[in-house]
């Protein structure tokens, strides 16, 4: 059975309250890349840049950071953007939930091969169950769950949601 633990009114509100996070960290940036884990945290890092847009003259840049996710260190990890495009930039890597931490891990990693000012991680839903010592620098929602539950994060321009099951 589903239980639905943020509505659409909530994730807006969490959403809003990332960006304006990302935006005191970076207040004296002119451009801020975030990076989004294809899937649900590109969705959320696409709702992330037009908040930002709205608040900050700096330049947003909006990044799809693509990996399997069921084997990350086998297929690599790729960008939208080239090394230059983020080199001595800061960067926000965003996905949708922090479960395992291998996602964030992997995509930290890739980030890392480059010079940056800044890296920080964003999620929506953090759930406490880290096999790798990374962290969310910005998250919606922190949930204590066990491992046989279910998060879903729904990202829709109208009735988003995020249920357990």
């Amino acid at each position: 059975m589903k239980n639905k633990i943020l509505n659409h009114t909530q994730i807006q509100n969490k959403i809003r309250r990332i960006a304006y996070q990302i935006y005191e960290t970076n207040v004296n940036e002119r451009k801020i890349i975030i990076a989004g884990i294809d899937g649900g945290g590109l969705k959320l890092a696409t709702k992330i840049q037009e908040i930002l847009e709205e608040i900050t003259s700096a330049k947003i840049v909006l990044c799809t950071v693509k990996m399997n996710k069921k084997d990350p260190l086998e297929s690599g990890v790729t960008t939208s953007l080239e090394e230059k495009d983020y080199k001595n930039a800061s960067v926000v890597i965003v996905d949708d939930v922090l479960n395992s931490g291998t996602t964030l891990i992997y995509a930290v990693h890739h980030f890392l091969q480059t010079p940056l000012k800044r890296l920080k991680t964003a999620v929506l839903v953090n759930r406490n169950h880290k096999k790798y010592p990374v962290k969310a620098d910005f998250k919606g929602i922190s949930l204590s769950t066990s491992l046989q539950e279910h998060i879903e994060v729904k990202i829709a321009p109208k009735n988003a949601a995020v249920y357990l099951d």
